[in-house]
């Protein structure tokens, strides 16, 4: 279907607990969100029918545009006049859990960490990583596999030429356990290989009468190089064939839609790939849910993605409190808080997921915990985007046999240019200045970095509609989904606090900020203004230590906000001087209102 006949677009995501309808439509040569609808996702009992989720979303939308979309339980495609039907139905879904793996490699820091990397960036979970050295005894392993039933399993290992012993053995230990899906026992459960091609046939012999086997192209044909692409369309296509089709309700919402559903994660990282390679940027992009919080970043044109299955603002809010610690939460509380109440108040709100803040102390304590699981998210995701993506790097033999880290982390702060937050706690948090600050926070942005927001969370709608018509999904994304927040100008390196740190020049006016002072200038949505940069000797903003920058800085509903902070950060382990100088960072950029 060309681009001149899609003039209506209806678009929706299945999620664990709503499921979100969004209209687009073509006016005046370019394409815009018309309106959007919501419901209760339906795949459970006593439904158990995602059909009819979709269907009450989609009702809200025709009541809300005034069109006719549905003949019954049917969409009226293609459209029929202005108000009856639309051109293209598309969709995706993370219902029932989304698309959950388990991966498999020889070595776990190499052909297990890439088998992972090639799940993640496909929109999985990975619910367990095995490896031939991770030191777990065979019948361990064979007990892990008949526990978790995941939907699918990815097997790689070994280089192409290389030995076939070891990825064999995991074959037969896979073979052994005899997976059964998730879903039902009427099928079998689906197994990419995608290691050693030497070992194929071997892996035939053992996995190919118990397991739907499908074989793909190496993983990693070379010590030095990555190959994930073969392994996650495959992982797609399963996702539909098999885990999709078995999913209550999903055969029939398959028969309305020609796109192939995508896992929302997998949809989100597709928009956000796309986002950087047309402007030519490096994007980090986040999404920081009541169960996980997902991270996607775009570096020297390279793509990933981590989940963080434990970190999230409801379901998963306790394993926050875990994973940081009662001190770390604490330290961003503008006030005194009891380690009791506070303890109390994560556990209120894993019982009780749909709650919000009724208080401002409350919303405090809130944002506090989001920053948290924002740092958390990203450290993992810094150690998963390392190097050998797709590139081939010289290596000496002492490399080769390291067990660290695949290689150094991607991710490089000083030379990102965009932050894109979505997930209730961004999105809608009551003030714009708010999200902005969690996202500071959270991912410590160097020298200038945009920062902006998902409106109302439309980009997994967009990021597969993003395969059948670019133009439609980045022209949403652009005006009607991406909130401009603003920019972030932040100094790296660490000074004495009161003295002199960067001074920006902006037009006629000349903003002198101090080492731990924050600022906010006002520049508003669709201003570009020339700033001169100039840090003082211990600080760089991107031209090496002390050196002007001379850039276009973005404005946003926030504005441009400089960040003297230093960098490496750190709060004072002084109550009250962390208090005074959280309280004094919340009144320059407007954080909190004066009354509540």
């Amino acid at each position: 279907m060309g681009n001149k006949e899609i003039n209506a677009i209806l678009a929706t995501d299945c999620g664990s607990t709503t499921t979100k309808a969004i209209l687009i439509e073509k006016k005046n040569g370019e394409y815009r969100l018309v309106v959007r609808g919501e419901a209760p996702t339906t795949v459970e009992a006593p439904f158990e029918d995602v059909t009819k989720g979709v269907l009450n979303a989609i009702r809200e939308v025709e009541e809300l545009a005034d069109k006719e979309i549905l003949a019954g339980e049917k969409i009226i495609t293609p459209r029929v006049g202005e108000r009856k039907g639309v051109d293209l139905y598309i969709s995706t879904s993370s219902a029932g859990g989304g698309l959950q793996m388990m991966v498999a490699g020889v070595v776990k820091t190499m052909t297990a960490e890439s088998a992972a990397r090639a799940a993640l960036g496909a929109g999985a979970i990975v619910m367990e990583t095995i490896a031939s050295n991770d030191g777990r005894l065979t019948y361990e392993k064979i007990e892990l596999i008949r526990k978790l039933r995941p939907d699918m399993i990815l097997l790689s290992g070994g280089i192409d030429g290389g030995t076939v012993k070891h990825v064999v053995e995991l074959a037969e230990i896979i073979g052994a356990a005899d997976p059964k899906p998730r879903f039902g026992t009427g099928y079998n459960l689906p197994v990419i290989y995608a290691g050693n091609k030497d070992a194929q046939d071997s892996i035939k012999e053992n996995l190919e009468k118990k397991t739907d086997l499908s074989i793909v192209d190496n993983l990693r044909p070379l010590l030095e190089m990555e190959n994930l692409e073969p392994a996650r369309r495959e992982i797609h296509d399963l996702f539909m064939e098999h885990v999709m089709a078995h999913a209550p309700g999903y055969k029939k919402l398959m028969n309305w839609t020609k796109v192939p559903i995508m896992p929302t994660p997998g949809a989100v990282g597709l928009l956000i790939k796309t986002i950087a390679e047309n402007e030519k940027i490096q994007v980090i992009g986040v999404d920081i849910g009541g169960a996980t919080t997902d991270i996607f970043s775009v570096f020297q044109k390279i793509f990933n993605r981590t989940v963080s299955a434990n970190l999230g603002m409801s379901y998963s809010i306790s394993n926050v409190l875990v994973e940081a610690g009662v001190e770390n939460i604490m330290r961003w509380v503008p006030f005194k808080v009891d380690r009791k109440y506070l303890r109390n108040m994560i556990k209120n709100k894993m019982i009780r997921p749909t709650t919000i803040p009724q208080t401002l102390k409350g919303l405090q304590l809130e944002q506090a915990i989001a920053r948290e699981a924002l740092r958390l998210a990203f450290v993992q995701h810094k150690s998963m985007a390392v190097g050998l993506k797709g590139i081939q790097q010289e290596r000496t033999i002492s490399d080769a046999f390291s067990q660290s880290a695949t290689g150094a982390s991607l991710v490089d702060m000083m030379h990102l240019d965009l932050v894109v937050g979505s997930g209730g706690a961004l999105s809608h948090a009551p003030r714009r200045n708010q999200a902005a600050f969690m996202v500071i926070d959270g991912f410590l942005p160097e020298g200038v970095t945009r920062l902006a927001v998902d409106s109302i969370f439309m980009m997994p709608q967009l990021g597969v509609l993003s395969t059948v018509n670019e133009k439609a999904a980045t022209e949403v994304f652009d005006k009607d989904c991406l909130i401009r927040l603003g920019t972030c100008i932040a100094p790296v390196g660490n000074g004495k606090e009161g003295r002199p740190c960067v001074t920006v020049s902006l037009e006629d006016k000349k903003i002198e900020v101090n080492y731990r002072d924050m600022v906010l200038i006002p520049l508003s949505v669709g201003e570009k203004k020339e700033v001169i940069i100039t840090p003082t000797k211990s600080f760089d903003v991107g031209a090496g230590k002390g050196k002007q920058l001379k850039t276009l800085v973005d404005g946003g509903i926030v504005g441009l906000i400089i960040d003297a902070r230093g960098r490496p950060f750190e709060l004072p382990e002084d109550n009250s001087k962390r208090i005074e100088l959280l309280t004094r960072w919340n009144n320059a950029l407007a954080i909190y209102p004066e009354k509540m």
